[in-house]
């Protein structure tokens, strides 16, 4: 009987020691779940402080020349060519005759539509002057003066044929090829030959994202090539494509004089130097403190041990760091590590 006694007593003091330690540990889970109880766990990060620098631009990239100017010459008559007075080669100017069309059949037509107009012209008078004396109709007057009007403008587009026969240069320039032979019959659409303008020179390069948010129109621009070893020309950027191309590069021109003691030539290869130093301070950051990528940009600044998630505007990119232009400033404390352990307004351990 008093084993039995002993036994139940041990049980019972079991169950009351087990139904003490699940409430003390409830207390104590209650008790972390208290608001206010996390604001007292720091989470480590590391940061950078946000500087004004000058900073060098270091972009060298290869492209080619194109001619500042370039035309087709195309012939706007038909007929055989009479006359060519260019070759390959020849420097030509604005408004210079290269060819000449036959165009005696266009002048024999001329002829016939300059007499018929004489003739309608005599008409027209007589029957205005008949009407007038009420022995002509009105009707019979407007009908002979459409029929002069017509033809005086075959009249006078045959005259802009023949004077078309004639083809001019539409730009000075270099004659690059010669299409065509004296005799050959040509059309209206027919090209003859074409002109490039070398006085200036059009340089083409590609840059990519990152490198076109660098460099600006009216920038200035270091240009040389192997043809000419150590030489150097000076260009600036007169177009930057406003569009990207499939591959991500964006077109940029540059325009340089081109001096005829060392004359470029199209299509040579040539070497682009954009370098240049910030003409004044950039707050930068390292492209890590990024909270999102550059198209919604945020980043933690820490302030008093908490951390404050911040909307910044970025600019370009100068190795690993990225500019802000709006958001923060200068000598602001920015998460760089640890940021997906934070939330707006989290407590932060700065470690060194």
């Amino acid at each position: 009987m008093k084993k039995k006694l002993l036994l139940a007593a041990i049980l019972i003091g079991t169950a009351l020691l087990i139904v003490w330690k699940l409430a003390s540990n409830k207390s104590k889970i209650n008790d972390n779940n208290k608001p206010g109880r996390a604001g007292s766990i720091r989470i480590p990060v590391t940061v950078a402080t946000v500087k004004e620098e000058l900073m060098e631009i270091n972009i060298v990239k290869t492209g080619s020349v194109a001619p500042f100017k370039e035309a087709k010459v195309i012939s706007v008559a038909n007929g055989n060519i009479q006359k060519l007075l260019f070759a390959a080669g020849d420097k030509v100017r604005q408004g210079q005759v290269l060819a000449i069309v036959d165009t005696r059949l266009l002048r024999l037509d001329l002829q016939k539509s300059e007499s018929n107009v004489a003739r309608l012209a005599r008409d027209l008078k007589t029957y205005t002057e008949l009407m007038e004396a009420n022995a002509g109709t009105r009707e019979k007057v407007s009908q002979v003066r459409q029929d002069y009007q017509d033809a005086f403008n075959q009249s006078e587009q045959l005259r802009k044929q023949i004077a078309d026969a004639a083809i001019k240069a539409p730009t000075n320039g270099v004659v690059s090829l010669k299409l065509v032979e004296e005799g050959v019959f040509v059309t209206a659409g027919t090209e003859i030959t074409s002109i490039v303008n070398l006085s200036q020179v059009k340089v083409q390069v590609n840059l990519t994202e990152t490198e076109v948010y660098q460099v600006s129109e009216g920038q200035k621009v270091t240009l040389s090539a192997d043809v000419y070893p150590g030489k150097t020309f000076d260009g600036t950027i007169t177009y930057i494509s406003p569009q990207a191309s499939e591959t991500h590069n964006y077109l940029v021109e540059i325009t340089a004089n081109n001096p005829p003691e060392s004359p470029l030539r199209s299509g040579t290869f040539i070497y682009a130097d954009f370098s240049k130093k910030t003409e004044q301070g950039i707050l930068l950051i390292p492209a890590e403190t990024l909270v999102e990528n550059t198209r919604e940009p945020s980043v933690y600044v820490v302030k008093n041990g908490i951390a404050r998630l911040s909307q910044i505007k970025v600019g370009g990119r100068y190795g690993e760091h990225i500019r802000v232009l709006e958001g923060i400033g200068h000598g602001d404390i920015v998460v760089t590590s640890g940021q997906i352990n934070l939330s707006d307004g989290t407590s932060v351990n700065i470690s060194k």
